[in-house]
């Protein structure tokens, strides 16, 4: 399972025009699966991210987590973060869990951040065409791989 984090100001998705989920100061995760990834994954990493010390403190230092400056979470699902670029021009998407793996697991992940945060989060759809608006603060961009742990 890849997450790509991002600290916003403010992010939000859209589909058909339509606002799906908004968040003012939090993380924007786009969250790739896999076929190998498993709900033991899902704990895993929602306990990284909850955890991730990438907010300013009075001091100017990245040592506050979500829940000492009240964040929020926006969910997005990208299958393209396990894009294969190896061969030619065009990626393969072989290594992106097939939808009756990754729709579970994406909505194990939505329960996980909700408990692990203690209040709901926002999300996209699984599987619709998201447009998808931020305003990095930083910038901070932080990937992880849960299969990186070691």
């Amino acid at each position: 399972m890849i997450a790509v984090i991002q600290r916003v100001s403010n992010a939000s998705v859209s589909i058909d025009n339509q606002i799906k989920g908004q968040i003012e100061t939090g993380f924007l995760i786009l969250l790739g699966i896999t076929h190998t990834d498993s709900s033991e994954d899902v704990e895993w990493l929602s306990r990284k991210i909850i955890g991730m010390r990438i907010f300013s403190d009075n001091d100017g230092k990245m040592n506050l987590d979500l829940m000492a400056v009240n964040g929020n979470i926006l969910l997005i699902s990208q299958f393209t973060l396990h894009a294969n670029t190896k061969k030619g021009n065009r990626p393969s998407f072989i290594e992106a869990a097939r939808p009756e793996i990754a729709i579970p697991l994406y909505e194990a992940m939505i329960a996980q951040l909700t408990a692990d945060l203690g209040k709901p989060i926002q999300t996209g759809e699984f599987g619709a065409d998201m447009k998808v608006s931020l305003l990095n603060d930083g910038p901070v961009t932080i990937i992880i791989d849960s299969k990186n742990r070691i």
